[in-house]
């Protein structure tokens, strides 16, 4: 087999391919990775209209990694929407017995766009553990709220620092629109401003992001580096047109 560095996506499948797995392999190629997936629901949803989401079975999910991982040497991991936190718990755990040193980079994704929300009921317990597995996070200011509902913003950033890097995604704030805040090795803060003047809004470009800051991890940038790299990438995209589907810019 020739010499390719692979990346996997573990996430649901758009139709529409701007977000999910076929948007995380299109930004893996990107950044000249090869990527692999593993489906974890079925959307039925377009760009602009989401009707229903189908999970699939954590038996199969975990049958998907563990053929790959028989063939493919992965080092990274990208993984968006499951349908649980045990059933993600038990993702992850399954991914650190099979490569002990895979860094794993999550997008907690709990609402689509459109409205439709993937978690109703949250194991903060079972979140909690989960967090001391990852490598990054990537939440908006709207899931960073929803994740601990008992603690504000900063008592949130505070907790999950102590467990994982974080990169605080800015398009839902209030205040400072597009500001990006990444927190890493526990005590460093790093504030990314928007690039650009206008930003058209697209749909998945949270997973463009989270896919993006995995595949910097993967060719083996550092935390500062590889968050400013991802920043870059993301406006690309988002500047790339003015429709809600983006076109990434292949090196």
């Amino acid at each position: 087999m020739s010499k390719k560095n692979y990346i996997l996506t573990i996430a649901g499948l758009d139709p529409s391919s701007g977000a999910g797995i076929t948007s995380d392999i299109k930004t893996f190629e990107a950044h000249g990775l090869y990527g692999l997936s593993v489906c974890t629901a079925v959307t039925i949803q377009n760009d602009i209209d989401f009707k229903s989401c189908v999970w699939i079975e954590k038996e199969v999910i975990l049958s998907q990694i563990t053929t790959l991982f028989e063939r493919f040497s992965i080092s990274v991991v990208k993984i968006g929407i499951i349908e649980s936190w045990e059933v993600l718990l038990e993702v992850i755990q399954t991914l650190k017995q099979l490569n002990p040193k895979i860094k794993i980079v999550l997008d907690p994704v709990l609402k689509a766009s459109a409205g439709f929300n993937f978690h109703t009921n949250q194991n903060l317990e079972i979140l909690e553990k989960t967090l001391n597995f990852c490598d990054f996070v990537t939440p908006n200011y709207e899931e960073i709220k929803a994740l601990f509902p008992n603690k504000n913003i900063e008592e949130t950033i505070d907790f999950i620092s102590e467990k994982t890097n974080i990169y605080l995604k800015g398009g839902h704030r209030k205040d400072k629109k597009g500001w990006d805040e990444v927190y890493y090795s526990k005590i460093v803060k790093l504030n990314i401003p928007p690039i650009a003047n206008t930003v058209f809004e697209k749909h998945g470009s949270g997973c463009v992001l989270s896919s993006a800051l995995a595949a910097n991890l993967a060719l083996e940038f550092s935390a500062e580096d590889a968050s400013k790299n991802t920043k870059k990438y993301t406006e690309q995209f988002l500047n790339s047109n003015d429709s809600l589907l983006g076109t990434h810019k292949y090196k």
